[in-house]
């Protein structure tokens, strides 16, 4: 049996169909469902119900799927390993973050591991927690950074940073100057903030439930920095961590009052995965950086 079968195998389950997977595979329906035939007579088992306008596949073909993925998985792995050099002359990295870590924490991260080890390739991604629990366990991320504990339980994870929601509001707001700001003058303010997808609104409504706030919102966003443009240019203000206000010279964190619970960001990745010399060094970088910091 060959690589070509398991790939092909895959390829039919996925889009229940010879037809689409030969097209997607870029070979001919004859040569496909002969390979699949050729890795069904190895097994001695009939891996695909072909009677229906779908193909689908038979409980052999559901028990021998968990076993395909996880074989290529394993053999990606070992590519990876072959190629790994101790010393960062090479090599590559996957990282995905949480959104709200770009404004603050992934650049000067990002910056110091590229001038440390220039030749390793590094594909950067922002996406939802969830997308990054599921993109850990399928073996298409390396290293992910988000919040809170990771609900896959095959997902590891190290305590990363601590963080702070606040009001974040532009230099030129009429409570720029405050030191903190009670609810009641919360309630009263104009917000936008993050559309409920995003783990921070989750904790701005928590916050809210707890201490009975009425939040004023006339604008949501799916998009970070389309939130701080708008409150950078109107009198809206937000709430946010307070890090991503000390990075910018247009920005104010002021505290709130009472204050939110800090919320603990982590770093995750897929339980016993292999560790690449690359994955190694942005880690403890990663960690270096999140015990210097206080946000």
């Amino acid at each position: 049996m060959l690589l070509r079968h398991l790939n092909y195998f895959l390829a039919v389950a996925q889009y229940q169909s010879f037809t689409r997977a030969a097209r997607a595979l870029h070979v001919s329906q004859p040569a496909l469902s002969q390979q699949v035939r050729q890795l069904e007579e190895h097994l001695g088992a009939q891996l695909f119900d072909r009677t229906g306008r779908l193909v689908r596949l038979t409980d052999a073909g559901e028990v021998y799927l968990r076993y395909a993925r996880q074989a290529l998985q394993d053999l990606e792995e070992g590519r990876r390993a072959l190629h790994d050099v101790s010393d960062l002359s090479r090599g590559s990295l996957r990282v995905a973050v949480a959104p709200t870590f770009t404004s603050y924490l992934i650049g000067p991260l990002v910056e110091a591991f590229h001038r440390r080890y220039p030749n390793v390739r590094l594909v950067l991604q922002e996406m939802l927690q969830e997308r990054v629990e599921t993109q850990l366990v399928e073996d298409e991320l390396d290293i992910g950074i988000a919040f809170e504990k990771p609900t896959s339980a095959a997902v590891e994870f190290q305590p990363l940073l601590v963080e702070t929601l606040a009001v974040v509001m532009s230099r030129t707001h009429p409570l720029a100057e405050r030191r903190s700001i009670d609810r009641d003058t919360l309630m009263r303010e104009s917000l936008v903030l993050l559309t409920p997808e995003f783990a921070t609104r989750g904790q701005i409504e928590r916050h809210c439930r707890q201490h009975d706030l009425d939040l004023k919102v006339s604008m949501e966003s799916n998009s970070l920095n389309a939130v701080i443009e708008v409150v950078r240019r109107t009198g809206l203000a937000t709430l946010l961590p307070a890090a991503i206000a000390n990075n910018s010279e247009y920005l104010v964190a002021v505290s709130l009052d009472p204050a939110p619970p800090q919320r603990r960001a982590i770093l995750m990745q897929r339980k016993g995965a292999y560790q690449s010399a690359a994955m190694r060094a942005f880690i403890e970088l990663a960690l270096k950086y999140g015990a210097a910091s206080t946000f």
